[in-house]
């Protein structure tokens, strides 16, 4: 964890708003769970929900999930392996697969069909290279995402119509921060997912060899949440995921639960006031840039880390300060940009810096940036060894919301 004087010296370095994401927490976090869940047991790292980590994560991971052509692009252009990667997606085009298998070296490492439609195009693509190409069979869990069990069963059946696809496996993922007690719902899964491979080989004498899953373990993340141990959902499924292992080749997929403890939002106190009996603190950032999941209309409170812009006062002195409620507030012109709606501060001044932890997951990729046109967080890779760089500046919105003829 970045401390508070390092944290004040980044805001003052680089300015606000800004993401700074902490490298080395990220490896920390990555050897931790290779730890609990033991060498048998591969990890994937989505890389929706913060592609500004890759080069953290690369090497230290088993696969990167890629879910689209830009994040492929992304992936190109920081040289990312091809056998790194796990081509995914709900949505891929004839031309989306071809790029895919034409990527520099072999093309992807797996890829996975998220219904008929898309195995096909799979097969195209493989077949205008030459290639045989290996996919996994993306399970609908009864949302939008994945083909049905009919369809799978369908196409396991049907596997000769698709000469250059070697069908090596089914991909699983229900949801994200799911919180149910016991972690049960995740121990149900497996259980029936261990029946359909059962199924499978012994309806179709077809054996299904790996099982991507993703458990969507939960982080915390607002005051009153349980920070004692953040693994303690790894901990606790491990022997579960261990025993899969008797069955299935099995690579567990994660974005939230590596990546979040990693970062920090930097936003600075522009301006305050009252009205109405309500005190109010405008930042330079807002919920154009700030995206808890759970969070609605500013009612939960983050961990918010308060750097004063004048030094700490002692004594008493600091004990005549103002401890005040505040809704801490964007600057958008919408009634919805509350990062907080009810806060207390002590000493809160105008220029004081608010770091918004556990932002290392999705807030870089989910924020509504193009919103009023407003300037684009810097974002400030940090690491132990070598210290923090810039690795993408200011950049101005308004050029996307232009008409250019």
């Amino acid at each position: 964890m970045l401390n508070d004087a390092l944290l004040g010296k980044l805001a003052r370095q680089y300015g606000t708003p800004s993401y700074i994401f902490d490298e080395s927490a990220l490896e920390e976090r990555i050897a931790a769970v290779r730890e609990i869940f033991g060498a048998d047991i591969r990890l994937c790292y989505s890389i929706k929900a913060n592609p500004f980590l890759i080069p953290a994560a690369l090497g230290k991971l088993d696969r990167l999930e890629v879910c689209s052509p830009g994040e492929l692009d992304i992936c190109k252009a920081l040289g990312v392996p091809g056998g790194d990667i796990v081509y995914s997606g709900v949505y891929k085009s004839p031309e989306n697969c071809d790029e895919a298998v034409t990527y520099p070296g072999t093309g992807a490492g797996i890829y996975t069909a998220e219904s008929r439609g898309q195995l096909q195009f799979l097969e195209d693509a493989a077949r205008r290279q030459n290639l045989t190409i290996p996919v996994l069979l993306r399970l609908s869990s009864g949302a939008q995402f994945g083909m049905s069990k009919e369809d799978l069963i369908y196409l396991i059946s049907n596997r000769a119509s698709y000469p250059h696809v070697r069908l090596e496996g089914v991909h699983y993922f229900v949801g994200t921060q799911r919180k149910n007690k016991g972690l049960h719902k995740q121990i149900e899964e497996l259980e029936m997912l261990h029946g359909l491979f059962e199924e499978v080989r012994r309806d179709l004498g077809f054996r299904l060899q790996k099982l991507e899953y993703g458990p969507g373990l939960p982080v915390p993340l607002f005051e009153g949440d349980d920070f004692s141990d953040t693994l303690a959902p790894a901990k606790e499924l491990a022997p579960v995921l261990q025993s899969v292992c008797a069955w299935a080749e099995l690579t567990v997929e994660m974005g939230r639960f590596l990546a979040t403890e990693c970062g920090y939002y930097l936003t600075k106190v522009v301006d305050q006031k009252s009205a109405d009996g309500k005190n109010y603190a405008i930042t330079d950032g807002g919920i154009n840039h700030v995206n808890y999941l759970g969070q609605i209309m500013g009612m939960k409170v983050p961990v918010i880390r308060h750097l004063k812009v004048e030094p700490e006062k002692s004594g008493a002195e600091a004990l005549r300060e103002d401890t005040k409620t505040y809704a801490i507030c964007g600057s958008l012109c919408t009634t919805n940009d509350d990062l907080v709606r009810s806060v207390e501060m002590r000493g809160l001044a105008t220029g004081d810096v608010l770091v918004f932890t556990n932002i290392g997951a999705y807030s870089v990729t989910e924020g509504i940036y193009l919103f009023l046109s407003r300037t684009m967080p810097r974002i400030v890779l940090y690491n132990k060894n070598s210290g923090p760089r810039l690795v993408r500046d200011f950049t101005e919105t308004s050029p996307f919301n232009t008409i250019h003829s």
